[in-house]
């Protein structure tokens, strides 16, 4: 299975979308595409919808957290939203959820951030 990145921006939000699994296969691309849609300077703060995300290893956890760091160095925000059980699990267990906010919904996510 390989992962399916779906990038969309509303407003100031890059809402992020994963299908799939985010290993160290997937985990440069996810990283490269973010990275050019924060270097145009219109991104402050990233949505990540985990619901169809199936699988992440430590790669993932990686290119999360560092785009986490790119985002709050501009005083934004990252949001997860629609986690899998397996997937939020995992961010338990590392501690990302003590720097990420979760929320249920992609729409709940976007109205906390003033879009919607």
């Amino acid at each position: 299975m390989s992962l399916r990145i779906d990038l969309e921006q509303k407003g100031g939000v890059l809402l992020v979308r994963l299908e799939g699994e985010l290993d160290h296969h997937t985990a440069e691309e996810l990283r490269g595409q973010v990275e050019q849609k924060l270097a145009d300077g219109q991104v402050k703060h990233i949505v990540l919808n985990l619901e169809l995300l199936t699988f992440m290893d430590s790669s993932g956890l990686g290119v999360i957290l560092g785009r986490y760091k790119q985002v709050k160095a501009n005083d934004g925000e990252m949001v997860v939203c629609a986690i899998s059980s397996s997937v939020k699990r995992l961010f338990e267990m590392s501690g990302l959820f003590k720097i990420i906010r979760l929320e249920e919904s992609e729409q709940f996510a976007l109205q906390t951030l003033g879009v919607a």
